[in-house]
């Protein structure tokens, strides 16, 4: 069963036979007991939201990996609730996982502290803690809020609003940051009535800041949505209000998903490889099981503008 050279290929035939009229199960927990790294063969993952599909990719490209390594997956919600990402935390941990990949919902890691220090393998992607000593694949989330508000910018838009996240996300830290610093490149002033701080799991919350937006006097001539439930509820807000896009608005989504180059018109957004982001952090984990004295690795891969017909000069030129 182990796969020894020594077993005679016929006492092994018989084995596998008799295992197969008996439908003999290997126990994980007991071969683990008799191993001497003790390895569950079990991943431990926590993601904010399966049913957001830039986190169903990542933890595709999890999957794969770990299925080549014969490693099983124990995926959990954590619906970006400090409470449970702590009980999944303590759950997996129960159960001996080999490690754990997530995005942690607050970048300073109090809620992961105790893992940490248990010296059980973590690896943090999309995420990334504030210490370094922690495995993280990312993508250039700071590059990325820059590249999409200074597309804007170049087209002649200087009243950008954004819908961003609360800064213990560093995801969303980092995108408001690429947003402030191509303001400050071009020479436009910083308008605190256009950043607008929304939940990241709710479509509905950011539609109703969307509306805020729309409200105001002067409005913005732009929208940048710094994720892809941000973006739908933009989308449906701008909808509802009466106006098109881009001939009165134009709007940069963050995450490329299928119904991106779907809708009337397709939308311009930063993509970010969400399935690669998810081999990578698998390998980083499978890494660190053969050689845990490894040193860090903080891997931060590359965004990418990529234009569609959301965006225009605005319409007032």
């Amino acid at each position: 069963m182990n796969d020894v050279e020594k077993v005679n290929p016929q006492t092994r035939q018989r084995v596998e036979q008799a295992m197969k009229i008996l439908g003999y199960q290997p126990n994980r927990v007991a071969q683990r007991l008799r191993t001497s790294k003790g390895q569950s063969k079990l991943l431990g993952l926590i993601i904010p939201d399966i049913k957001n599909q830039f986190y169903s990719n990542i933890v595709r490209g999890i999957e794969d990996v770990s299925y080549q390594k014969n490693y099983a997956v124990i995926l959990c919600n954590s619906d970006e609730n400090p409470a449970k990402e702590k009980f999944y935390l303590d759950v997996l941990r129960s159960e001996s996982v080999d490690g754990v990949i997530l995005p942690p919902i607050h970048q300073y890691g109090k809620v992961i502290e105790g893992l940490i220090e248990s010296g059980i393998p973590i690896v943090c992607v999309d995420r990334k803690l504030t210490r370094e000593s922690i495995d993280t694949v990312v993508v250039d989330n700071v590059k990325g809020g820059r590249i999409a508000v200074s597309h804007l910018i170049d087209l002649g838009h200087k009243h950008i609003a954004i819908l961003t996240s609360a800064p213990h996300f560093s995801s969303f830290e980092d995108r408001q940051k690429g947003y402030e610093m191509a303001l400050s490149q071009h020479q436009i002033p910083l308008n605190s009535h256009f950043i607008k701080e929304g939940d990241t799991k709710s479509a509905e919350h950011a539609k109703e800041l969307t509306f805020e937006l729309l409200n105001q006097n002067p409005r913005p001539t732009a929208i940048f949505a710094t994720n892809n439930l941000m973006t739908l509820g933009a989308l449906e807000a701008i909808n509802e209000f009466g106006l098109k896009i881009p001939d009165d608005i134009s709007i940069v989504g963050f995450d490329d998903m299928p119904w991106a180059k779907a809708i009337s018109p397709p939308l311009t957004v930063i993509r970010q490889p969400a399935y690669e982001m998810g081999r990578r952090a698998a390998e980083l984990f499978f890494q660190r099981v053969d050689d845990p004295g490894r040193e860090t690795v903080q891997v931060i891969m590359d965004p990418e503008l990529i234009i569609r017909s959301s965006t225009k000069e605005p319409a007032q030129l």
